[in-house]
């Protein structure tokens, strides 16, 4: 019988975006590859797909019966390891696990962001903070993707069995390059823009955190000094018609394009001239990692996300969440000069090598190898991810 692996988060589209290059290696390594998560997605690389009734609030009825749902499946199918991700997919998934995890079953976690952290609410840390630390005791590797998480879990004594630090979930530098100014020429005329519109880049849902006002409100500030510039967000989300009505109000209704959900951001991305970023918290964010590696420059807000991707001054600028002035003062500098917009964006394309795919593989890779119980193999044999 090959050895399992369950993969479990809140949602099921979490790994068809994150994880399918770690799903893949495991099947190349011969296991069993399970995923429970809310959703009914053909996934790509899984032997077997349970549907969670589980749901992102902590106080949701339907989490009760999740947690008899993965209890009963933990029970039944002996999985050798468990990587749990997302907070409630976190959670349910170790305290399912307790039993298991007695008989030898190792269970990892990935924090994608910790919803207490340096500025965060009262009720954050009143809620998520003891929690986290509580469950870190029934976890043998607790992951976390940025240097604050990192140093915060060290710092109040997290007791996992590890802790390690990764440089997030890895960015296909393959798939996301920048382009030269003839392409993106091309590709702007094929999509109806001018070569000399400003375009300004944001992929993210539309809903509280991500702060979509924030971008809107700045283009607004810039509108009569920058009329060339133009507004791309994809996504969709519960606050998609709020901005398209704040957009018609602050009159730059045509300067903003509302492109819904797209699968070519990698196209999208090295066409546009800055990547901006208005959400009040993040973990790692990929999209900032997208961008870096298309070479462009980053206008963010202040989180500790962004602040790990965006040097000041150096790939770009980091901003208060609630500062338009100051935000479209910086696009309006970026707007001004195709110089430090090239120096920026060929500062982002370096930084971004140490998130890529490769090194995050070689990371995981000395996570993983430990609780497999096998020697260490050759290097040709190391995690390594294909490129999807």
């Amino acid at each position: 019988m090959p050895n399992k692996i369950l993969f479990c988060a809140t949602v099921d589209y979490h790994f068809k975006a994150f994880h399918l290059p770690v799903l893949e290696w495991f099947k190349q390594q011969g296991w069993e590859v399970h995923v429970a998560a809310k959703g009914e997605l053909d996934l790509p690389f899984v032997d077997r797909k349970f549907n969670l009734s589980i749901e992102r609030s902590p106080i949701h009825r339907n989490n009760l019966k999740a947690y008899r749902e993965l209890k009963a499946i933990i029970r039944e199918q002996d999985y050798k390891i468990i990587h749990c991700h997302t907070p409630m997919g976190g959670v349910l998934a170790r305290l399912a696990a307790q039993k298991a995890r007695k008989k030898g079953t190792k269970v990892i976690y990935t924090a994608h962001g910790f919803h207490f952290c340096k500025g965060s609410s009262l009720l954050n840390w009143m809620l998520y903070y003891p929690i986290e630390k509580s469950l870190s005791r029934k976890t043998d590797c607790l992951i976390t993707i940025n240097n604050e998480d990192y140093r915060l879990a060290v710092s109040k004594r997290f007791k996992a069995k590890r802790i390690a630090h990764i440089h997030g979930v890895g960015v296909n530098t393959i798939r996301y390059k920048p382009l030269s100014k003839i392409d993106k020429w091309r590709l702007r005329q094929e999509l109806d823009f001018r070569t000399d519109d400003f375009l300004l880049f944001y992929a993210a849902e539309f809903n509280k955190n991500k702060n979509h006002q924030l971008l809107i409100r700045a283009l607004a500030a810039i509108k009569e000094q920058v009329p060339h510039a133009r507004l791309l967000l994809a996504g969709k989300g519960p606050l998609l018609s709020a901005c398209q009505e704040l957009a018609e109000q602050l009159g730059v209704g045509t300067m903003v394009h509302f492109l819904g959900y797209r699968s070519d951001i990698d196209k999208l991305l090295p066409m546009c001239d800055v990547a901006v970023a208005s959400s009040l918290r993040e973990g790692l964010p990929v999209n900032i990692m997208e961008a870096m590696a298309c070479g462009l420059p980053i206008v963010a807000t202040q989180n500790r996300g962004h602040s790990e991707l965006v040097i000041e001054g150096e790939n770009g600028y980091v901003l208060d969440a609630h500062q338009v002035t100051s935000f479209a003062n910086r696009l309006l500098e970026l707007s001004r000069s195709n110089t430090l917009r090239l120096q920026m964006g060929e500062k982002s394309a370096e930084m971004v090598k140490k998130y890529a795919l490769a090194q995050v593989a070689l990371e995981l890779n000395d996570i993983y190898q430990p609780l497999m119980e096998q020697p260490q193999p050759d290097k040709k044999e190391r995690l390594q991810w294909a490129v999807l």
